[in-house]
């Protein structure tokens, strides 16, 4: 049986199978979004398709709304050249998405998510007319996004645009190719079809997600407005949050690639088409694999109103209960973990996340990091409570074997993580008046992934780096430094560990102090085949 609408109506496979289908007509609120589109998202990766286009299949299914989610495609934006996510994801299946949630006993929740009525592409060349329809409706509420943390990084390491922004900003809004740059000619568009209120929320796995979001948009608004692009009243607009809201947003839901474990239990009950392929980098498939766990706090700035999305589950507050939730989690309770655990798993060859927790030395790190070192400065939200929450990452989601998450995904774009995961928490102890010095895993880590950036692992072997937007810029100072070769360090970690973009401290500072420590860390990994394995030993056993 292949998931597609027309199957759908064979109610006895499904029911058979235990996999839920959506209780609405598809078609009649495909129809509905066509007409009075409410809600239009960036991003159409595995964590929209299992989160946040099922919380809008959940209000579907309560008769909360009436209305779906137009979904865009951000794989290759601006391009017209590479349309695979639409191709080969969405248009086979008709739009629609199993979700398999896997639960630490390995049983497995299925569901068919319908609420993804379109799928464009963030491109002007193919899509402007119809993203333009889009924008300029007054039903229009919602625009969000998950195009991971580099999405909205717009500038280089010294602050000047990179190439791609820097020829949108010289060039008319409609010739933009940047995610940002396009979402900002959008709003231009609504600008001046009515300046309709609206709420742009990222839904990504960052630090002050929403103002890091406003701020590229009116950033590239104010470069528009100079060359006689956009007036004057457009900023105007976008900095007044009774018309544009940023809210800020915490999400947290592991969505690791998808399994070959579960395509074999799905192909197993009947299920066709559901192979895994890969999208570019990415292993993609019709179904995705995910934890139970998930939260999502938003907070509630929605100035064209909005669903009720707490009926679903989310959490709405108030921008410092976010900000202080998201902060927990990203600089103690899980974000720190997962890098800790990414670096030192690609160096010692995991496969998976719940396989290094097995290692005892790699279960106390975490610990250190978490319990240790995070806790000392974490803030608590009141809305969630840090040590249960750090107790379930540590206790029950990263140990979840059916969740088979990798070192490697999460290693990606780690030069954008650090400043967020362990940048806060060192300006954390400098606010409190602890001592740094005491540090010990955070050191260790930021080490390691120095150490990673090599491109060899702990045997002496040639390992892949996983992708980082500041790979190529890192490794002109990581590749005078040779394996075994302890003088060869020199000066080379210094411009690095300097630097206040990657880390948001100098680590080098008299108030920080821990380059040195960290160069000493790394001066031990590299001299010699199973060298990691002997510092963890040394530092953590």
């Amino acid at each position: 049986m292949k998931l597609n609408i027309n199957n759908l109506n064979n109610i006895d496979f499904w029911e058979n199978a235990g996999i839920q289908i959506p209780k609405y007509d598809i078609n009649k609120i495909r129809e509905n979004t066509n007409k009075n589109p409410s809600w239009i998202h960036f991003g159409a990766g595995n964590i929209f398709r299992c989160f946040i286009a099922r919380i809008a299949d959940s209000l579907l299914n309560d008769n909360i709304i009436d209305t779906g989610i137009i979904a865009v495609d951000t794989h290759a934006a601006g391009m017209d050249n590479d349309y695979e996510m639409i191709d080969k994801v969405y248009k086979p299946f008709d739009n629609l998405t199993l979700s398999a949630f896997i639960t630490s006993s390995g049983d497995i929740d299925k569901k068919v998510i319908g609420s993804i009525t379109d799928i464009l592409h963030a491109d002007f060349i193919n899509y402007y007319d119809e993203l333009k329809k889009i924008f300029i409706s007054s039903s229009l509420k919602i625009v969000s996004f998950t195009i991971t943390e580099k999405g909205y990084s717009i500038k280089d390491l010294n602050g000047n645009y990179n190439s791609t922004v820097k020829e949108d900003v010289n060039n008319e809004p409609k010739k933009a190719k940047n995610i940002m740059s396009i979402a900002t000619a959008m709003l231009l568009e609504r600008y001046k079809n009515g300046a309709y209120p609206i709420a742009m929320l990222s839904i990504d796995n960052c630090s002050n997600n929403g103002d890091k979001l406003k701020s590229s948009i009116t950033d590239i608004a104010k470069e528009w407005i100079k060359k006689g692009f956009a007036d004057d009243g457009f900023i105007k607009y976008l900095e007044d949050n009774k018309k544009v809201g940023f809210p800020l947003s915490m999400v947290d839901k592991i969505t690791p690639r998808p399994s070959e474990i579960i395509y074999k239990k799905l192909q197993e009950i009947g299920l066709d088409d559901m192979a895994v392929f890969k999208i570019g980098h990415n292993d993609m498939a019709a179904f995705v694999n995910a934890e139970v766990s998930e939260y999502l706090i938003i907070e509630d700035l929605f100035p064209n109103g909005r669903v009720a999305l707490e009926r679903a589950g989310v959490y709405l507050t108030d921008r410092i209960t976010v900000q202080t939730s998201e902060k927990m989690k990203v600089t103690t309770c899980l974000n720190p973990l997962h890098t800790a655990l990414a670096v030192f798993g690609c160096l010692l060859n995991y496969d998976f996340i719940y396989e290094e927790m097995k290692n005892p030395m790699l279960k106390k790190l975490v610990e250190k990091i978490g319990y240790d070192e995070g806790m000392k400065v974490v803030d608590d939200p009141k809305i969630l409570n840090p040590r249960a929450f750090i107790n379930e990452v540590i206790e029950e989601r990263l140990v979840n074997p059916y969740i088979p998450d990798s070192p490697q995904r999460i290693a990606a774009d780690t030069s954008q993580k650090i400043p967020i995961r362990y940048g806060e928490t060192l300006k954390s102890y400098i606010k409190n008046g602890l001592d740094t010095s005491s540090l010990i895993g955070i050191p260790l880590t930021i080490a390691a992934w120095l150490r990673y950036l090599m491109g060899i692992d702990d045997n002496g072997k040639k390992m892949n780096i996983s992708p980082d937007p500041m790979l190529e810029e890192l490794q002109t100072y990581i590749k005078n430094i040779k394996f075994k070769d302890t003088k060869s360090i020199g000066n080379n970690l210094k411009p690095i560990l300097s630097n206040k973009i990657i880390f948001a401290v100098d680590l080098y500072d008299e108030k920080i102090n821990l380059g040195n420590k960290i160069e000493g860390y790394f001066a031990e990994m590299i001299c010699s085949e199973n060298a990691v394995r002997e510092c963890l030993k040394k530092y953590i056993n």
